[in-house]
């Protein structure tokens, strides 16, 4: 039983309580875009389970296209604000002579090892590796770092952002469909999407312990 079929029961009306789907709308996507940049810029804001999250909630509205696929466009638009806020910071530090605290605290989150393979697969396989990097969790700093030590231009760097934040858009966006069609109450899809994203978030950190040779290696989020 929902809030809307207990309201009318107590004699409440249900329009003078809840705000309507457009009052909603109107504060979801704002937060949403200011999360997920600030989850761009400070990589411990869960910003795949958030959209996840939203993609339930827009699901579950009378009319679900519309909100999809505004939760798309603010999610895959915020993410790309954020990495280039990010890039644009990073590359002042690269071009100072005393770095900068943004430029360390990427650094801080690419472990050395992880540091490395990101170089050669950006040697290899140029920014299209940015596409990869942010649909696997915790990938994303080190190919942003590796981008930065090697001097990637900015419009180079925006050639091969653009798509990685549109498919990790449409990955989550999806997770989030999946989780609120399984479910008939929107609360109980957002519980289900967000922890498929964590499940899905920590398989490459437990495969990497498992594997051999890589145990006791410590890998930061």
């Amino acid at each position: 039983m929902t809030t809307r079929s207990v309201l009318p029961a107590i004699g409440v009306d249900v329009s003078a309580v809840l705000p309507p789907e457009s009052t909603q709308q109107a504060v979801t996507y704002p937060s949403l875009f200011l999360l997920v940049v600030l989850g761009a810029l400070v990589p411990v804001v869960p910003t795949g389970a958030l959209v996840s999250g939203a993609a339930v909630v827009a699901l579950h509205q009378s009319l679900p296209v519309i909100p999809l696929a505004l939760v798309f466009a603010v999610a895959a638009g915020a993410a790309f604000v954020g990495d280039m806020t990010l890039y644009w910071l990073g590359r002042r530090g690269v071009g100072s002579k005393n770095g900068s605290r943004w430029l360390e605290r990427l650094r801080e989150h690419a472990a050395p090892e992880r540091l490395t393979q990101a170089q050669e697969k950006l040697r290899r396989h140029g920014v299209a590796v940015l596409v990869l990097s942010r649909l696997i969790p915790a990938g994303r700093i080190p190919v942003m770092l590796a981008c930065l030590l090697a001097r990637t231009p900015t419009r180079d760097f925006v050639r091969g952002d653009l798509p990685a934040c549109l498919a990790w858009a449409v990955s989550y966006q999806l997770i989030g469909i999946l989780g609120g069609s399984l479910f008939a109450e929107p609360w109980q899809g957002v519980v289900a999407a967000v922890l498929l994203t964590v499940v899905i978030s920590a398989v490459p950190a437990l495969w990497r312990r498992l594997r051999p040779g890589d145990s006791g290696k410590e890998q930061p989020g």
